[in-house]
């Protein structure tokens, strides 16, 4: 029974480069002790065929130029949440992993993944949570949500969970999960929902399912996920500081050249033609950034952050 669990996994979850039909999702379960010629990106998916497809250009194109530290093969390993992948970093399994910052820094906290690079997507290198309510709810602030309820987006979302949940309890409101939509919070608490999308969030808010929501300020202005028609019924009542939107990260114990010659080709890349194309593939990343001195103490706040939701809230 163990082994046909760990083989459905390993169907489930892990993508490998191969000679494969365009449509088909290659299978890879991991590395061993011996592909130190092998570099590993990974990447925590519910979607490992559309992911795979955003993954493999940059893969391709940054393998070939590393072949001076020794690499010569590149691999994609899915995993099914941070728990899995905090897994893969501690044992070796992955080398680089792409991510949002609150989930970054998740796994630098469990697995000691180091920050290489940010990564600037769409031309937006930095974002913050927009808090929003019906124009008409009579909520003009944060304090005036207690009682109320509110929607996030998913638990792994640094933008519409991990920061306004921290934002909201260092103001010193309690927060309490509800049922669904329609249940209700305690007098002295405030009570939220996952609604699984950004749509989903404005639209519950729109429609008074939820007083109110929070969203990246990316989201906020993008008609697909709060449509333009919903702006006039809307009003933000609370915007978060600045924070990375994306990073790169690699395993603690990574060869420390092939670190500096990753970061070395990532950073070149927006200079080349093919790069620009590959890195559009791979989640519309415009560039990738060097990090200083601000965005190192933003990734902090972030971590405390996810720290402070993980043990106050789960």
């Amino acid at each position: 029974m163990r082994i046909a669990s760990h083989a459905l996994l390993a169907l489930l979850w892990c993508v490998v480069a191969g000679a494969q039909a365009a449509t088909a999702v290659p299978v890879y379960t991991s590395t061993g002790p011996d592909d130190h010629h092998v570099l590993v990106l990974g990447r925590i998916s519910d979607d490992p065929k559309a992911h795979y497809k955003q993954l493999r250009p940059l893969l391709d194109y940054v393998v070939p130029r590393m072949a001076d530290v020794g690499i010569r093969e590149g691999r994609i390993l899915m995993a099914r949440d941070a728990q899995q992948m905090t897994s893969y970093l501690r044992r070796g399994r992955v080398d680089w992993v792409t991510e949002t910052s609150g989930t970054a820094m998740l796994l630098r906290t469990r697995a000691g993944a180091r920050p290489l690079l940010l990564t600037e997507r769409g031309g937006v290198a930095l974002y913050h949570s927009v808090f929003f309510a019906r124009r008409d709810s009579g909520i003009d602030s944060l304090a005036d949500l207690r009682g109320r309820s509110i929607a996030f987006q998913s638990i792994g979302s640094t933008s519409a969970y991990f920061v306004p949940a921290a934002l909201m309890l260092g103001q010193g409101l309690q927060l309490e999960i509800l049922l669904s939509p329609l249940d209700r919070p305690t007098p002295e608490s405030v009570g939220y929902v996952f609604a699984r999308s950004e749509l989903n969030v404005a639209a519950w808010v729109h429609k008074g399912l939820v007083d109110a929501g929070v969203v990246s300020s990316q989201d906020w202005e993008d008609p697909r996920r709060v449509p333009l028609s919903f702006h006039p019924d809307l009003a933000i009542i609370h915007r978060s500081g600045d924070y990375p939107r994306a990073v790169e990260m690699m395993r603690a114990s990574l060869d420390p050249r092939v670190e500096a010659r990753l970061r070395e080709v990532l950073l070149q890349a927006e200079h080349d033609p093919a790069g620009r194309k590959a890195m559009q593939a791979f989640f519309g990343t415009s560039r990738f950034l060097p990090l200083d001195a601000d965005s190192a103490r933003d990734l902090e706040r972030v971590r405390d952050a996810v720290t402070r939701v993980r043990e106050q809230m789960e």
